[in-house]
Formats: structure tokens, sequence, C-alpha cells
């Protein structure tokens, strides 16, 4: 299925503010483009927004939680969102919008997540960083009207690979529980660069080509081998058992796609309930287009009414 229209016209408007694929650029010049980029709107109203930090394995980590709107006296689930940008780009501010969004939608207190960068912090700093924030909502979300024993995990491309691997870690370590991950285009593998939607889509269509994630890869790992370790490829785990329910939210239109398909098809075979939906015509990143693409709203309103049945 061709692109979306609605996407081709946003990417000819990325296009005109100057777009560059991420593969020529710095990771500094990469970080400004992404902000460059992002939607100037009002962010939508959330019941209340807290900036706070938390202790991780190498200092402080920035968090952000969100109280939905008219939200009671009852405690709240909790959500861990872990956002994209190839553990290069992003950070709470260009996934704010996102993060709202779920908070009012799951009626949820979002804890989103400032981990760690790559290049100036290499793998495993990112996962480490996430199942910190993990560990410590299910342990001290209560401070914030959370509660912690309902607990779930989410995430886009590189933030849907650091929520894979949360749920990893959470098994290996015997908790926290999770209720649910949401993995929205994953990078499930970082070996997987010759899949046939990298070919298909090598071009990007859109703000992601295979170059691109080569670069992201780059960065981010320490050496070649590390992309067989599941902490950088969850595909790459030899047991995938004993997982939390996944929702996996593919778009048909992305490099990433089929590694995507492949760990929802392993996840699975596992023994482990998965929901896998695929959106026609989408490309990588339509996720947080809200309201600009109407597909945004549909992948998060399905997150939402997932992650409400799976916490009541």
């Amino acid at each position: 299925m061709p692109l979306d229209p609605q996407l081709v016209d946003l990417f000819s408007k990325f296009t005109g503010l100057g777009y560059r694929s991420w593969s020529a650029l710095t990771p500094t010049e990469a970080r400004a483009q992404m902000a460059a980029l992002a939607p100037k709107r009002p962010p939508t109203p959330v019941g209340k927004v807290d900036n706070t930090s938390i202790a991780g394995v190498a200092g402080p980590i920035a968090v952000r939680l969100y109280r939905p709107q008219r939200a009671g006296q009852e405690r709240l689930p909790v959500l861990v969102y872990l956002h994209g940008g190839g553990h290069v780009l992003g950070n709470l501010d260009s996934h704010d919008e996102t993060s709202r969004n779920l908070a009012n939608g799951a009626g949820a207190l979002v804890v989103a997540v400032d981990y760690r960068l790559a290049p100036e912090h290499k793998f495993p700093a990112a996962a480490e960083d996430s199942f910190a924030a993990v560990k410590w909502a299910a342990a001290e979300a209560g401070r914030y009207g959370g509660d912690g024993s309902r607990l779930a995990v989410a995430g886009d491309s590189a933030g849907g690979n650091l929520a894979a691997v949360a749920a990893l870690m959470a098994r290996e370590a015997g908790g926290p529980k999770l209720a649910m991950q949401v993995l929205v285009y994953p990078v499930a593998d970082y070996a997987c660069d010759n899949t046939p939607s990298y070919e298909t889509f090598a071009s990007g269509l859109g703000i992601l080509d295979s170059a691109s994630m080569r670069w992201f890869r780059n960065h981010y790992l320490r050496t070649p081998e590390d992309v067989l370790d599941w902490r950088a490829s969850p595909l790459r785990a030899g047991d995938l058992s004993g997982l939390p329910p996944a929702l996996v939210l593919l778009a048909e239109c992305d490099p990433l796609h089929d590694e995507g398909l492949a760990y929802a098809e392993r996840l699975r075979q596992s023994g482990n309930s998965v929901e896998l939906v695929e959106f026609p015509g989408m490309a990588h990143g339509f996720f947080g287009w809200r309201p600009v693409v109407p597909a945004s709203e549909t992948a998060q309103a399905l997150a939402c009414t997932r992650l409400k049945a799976a916490w009541s």
C-alpha cells in the first residue's frame, strides 16, 4: 500500500523546513533538527505535571509525571513511558504531547523518563535507566497518587526497544510485575538490517531511512558484538517466555516493520498474550503525530483501551 496522502503532505512540510536524513548529521545537529520539526501548539491540558528526579545506577534520572484530567482521589494505575529517538535523540519535551494524551486517555499516572542518550552514554545506559524507572514507579509512584501494583510500560521506536528490554529485565529480576507492555514500532533487533522492510523502505518515505538506523546503532552500541545482547536486541533473547501481555503497533511503510513483526511472533510462540495491529500506509513516527494524522489518534486510543483493560 502506498504512503498515506496525509503523511505525504506532512513530509513535504518537513522537507520545506530543511529536513535532512539523520545519518547526514552530527548528534548535536540531529537533536536541533528534531526540535525544529516539533509542532508548535499549546499542550493538551492534564490534571497535573510534576518534574522530579530518581536514582539511577549512574546518577539522577529526570522524570516527568502526568496526572490525567478529572482524576479523583483514588490511586491511579501507572504507565512508564519511554520516548523514541534511536537512543540518540529525544527527551521529555519531544514526547510531552504523547505523554499527556496517554495520561488522559488511559486515566493513568504517566512517568516519562529522560534516560541517558548516546553517544555520550553508550549501551547499556538507556536500558539501565529504563529499568531503574520501572522499579522506582513500582515502589514510589504512590507518593504522586499512583498505584505501583498496577504498572505497565510503553514506548515508541527506541523507546519500544527499551520497553521490551525493561519487561525482560523485570522478569529476570523477579519483578516488578507488569500488567502490559505496549511496543510501538520497536527496534527489536539491531542486527536485523537486511529484512525486506529495510530494503523496501531504505529511503525512509519519511523520517526514518535504513542508513539512519545504522547511524543510530553505531552511536548507541559499544562494539559490533553488542547487537547480539538481548538488552540491545530483545529479539535475540534466548527465552521470551513469562512476559507481560503485549500490544505491538506497527507502521506498514517502516524499515522496522519486519523486526517488530518477528518480535510479536516470537512473543506469541513463547506463550505470551500478544495483540498485533498494523497500520496500512503509515510510516515510522506516526504514533506521535496526533491530531495531524488520524491514525495516531486511533493508535493512541487503542493503547489506552488495552491498558485500562489490563489494569481492571
